[in-house]
């Protein structure tokens, strides 16, 4: 190589050692150069890996601590789709404690590793290794458990007393939708919802199980007439009306149909659709979940079909105190549910005949797998659907609910005056509405 190169500025020529250095100079400088533009390129390309993981980025981890080892400097983190990474910690490793749900870095307060225990939330930050299974870090920020509790109690009462069911109707003009829900009895009541400019607006993406740290950006609109809505806000005195803070929605799907087959080991089942008899799929997440009607939940819910008996009477016959099964999945000693309207007794058990809300009733069955499902057992489930109508992925299920679709066919036979085909969307559109929220 001739090391002679003309000097950009003079014109002259340089001979020698300072030749030499110039062009290493350049040489170090270019190579550097490729070094950054490869990894970039590399953790572009390990950014775009299917099915990687989003709380794993190339300088930060973020999830719950699952395991610290104080000796060796390591913390381990779980991060919410079940990956593990470790946390390698040293002298010169910093350490801040956030206020949850606060990104303002000033409410942050110093903190220690021997302050930070199991079930944290916690950022670390640096250069993750290549296998994403590590990484040195510079700085830990975390979150603490009892605080996260603490908040997420708040943020679901808070849910919990605002409005939820099927969106009857949308008012543009006003920024107004009126939200139904349904109770077992066949009651609907109607809240108002007001949107101002400051509300929160969130909807679950297609064919996902809805996860609040999930949802995504909306607006007013793309709220139609059918979609699953929560609302959280300030109440009128007479519940008629809310002024929402924050709303999630979503355009859900209620399907039902008789079980065909059961593949355990893939999380899936087939299903024969109840209205059109056409095969469908449903797969289970992890979050997915299954619940299923108790035995003799007809004769709990036989005073719902109007068969002359008044809000709290039990099924014929039946005297005081008599015939009346406590609510599912619960003691005597419960409390009396959210958003529970008449023919919930001041025990809070719910009385067949009632006002109370569909979602709470089924919410408070208890939970199975799906090693408890049996072939031919009839379901009932909720989802996002995606672009292929004969995949679904089910956010919760209800298995064993002859006894209901009885019901809601008699209600509708004496309201036609002939037989009809059960309306899952209408009798059960929002019966799973606490999915979602904090």
């Amino acid at each position: 190589m001739n090391f002679l190169q003309p000097d950009r500025i003079s014109g002259r020529k340089q001979e020698g050692k300072p030749g030499v250095i110039q062009n290493v100079k350049k040489i170090s400088v270019f190579l550097t150069s490729c070094v950054v533009v490869i990894l970039s390129i590399f953790q572009a390309q390990q950014a775009q890996q299917p099915g990687a993981d989003p709380a794993i980025k190339a300088t930060q981890v973020f999830g719950k601590v699952s395991e610290i080892n104080s000796a060796a400097g390591q913390i381990t983190i779980k991060t919410a789709a079940g990956s593990l990474v470790v946390a390698n910690v040293n002298d010169k490793t910093t350490y801040q404690r956030m206020p949850p749900g606060e990104t303002d870095r000033s409410k942050a307060e110093l903190t220690s590793l021997t302050e930070i225990t199991v079930g944290d939330g916690i950022i670390a930050r640096g250069f993750v290794a290549a296998d994403r299974k590590s990484v040195p870090a510079q700085q830990i920020i975390v979150v603490s458990q009892s605080e996260i509790a603490k908040k997420t109690a708040t943020e679901r009462m808070a849910w919990a007393r605002g409005a939820r069911g099927i969106v009857s109707s949308v008012n543009a003009a006003a920024r107004e939708v009126t939200v139904t829900s349904r109770s077992l009895a066949g009651m609907s009541q109607a809240t108002i919802v007001g949107l101002s400019e400051k509300t929160k607006i969130k909807r679950y993406p297609p064919d996902s199980v809805p996860r609040y740290e999930n949802a995504t950006p909306g607006k007013f609109e793309d709220i139609k007439v059918g979609d699953q809505l929560n609302a959280k806000g300030e109440k009128s005195a007479d519940g008629a009306r809310l002024t929402a803070e924050e709303i999630l929605f979503g355009t859900f799907k209620i399907a039902g149909g008789t079980v065909t087959a059961i593949d355990a080991a893939n999380s899936q089942i087939k299903i024969a659709d109840l209205q059109k008899k056409t095969p469908l799929t449903i797969t289970l997440k992890p979050e997915s979940v299954i619940r299923r009607l108790p035995e003799g939940f007809g004769m709990f819910a036989g005073g719902g079909m109007g068969q002359g008996a008044g809000p709290g009477a039990g099924p014929r016959g039946a005297g005081p105190g008599q015939g009346q099964p406590p609510a599912p999945g619960n003691n005597a000693s419960a409390q009396r549910p959210q958003g529970a309207g008449q023919g919930a007794g001041p025990g809070g058990g719910m009385r067949p005949a009632g006002g109370a809300n569909m979602a709470d009733l089924l919410e408070r069955l208890p939970t199975i797998s799906i090693n408890d499902l049996k072939l031919g057992d009839t379901i009932i489930l909720s989802s996002l659907p995606g672009s292929d109508p004969t995949q679904l992925t089910a956010i919760s299920v209800v298995s064993g609910v002859e006894p209901l679709l009885a019901i809601m066919a008699a209600r509708q036979q004496a309201g036609a005056g002939r037989p009809q085909a059960v309306d899952l969307n209408s009798n059960f559109g929002g019966m799973f509405g606490g999915i979602g929220v904090p």
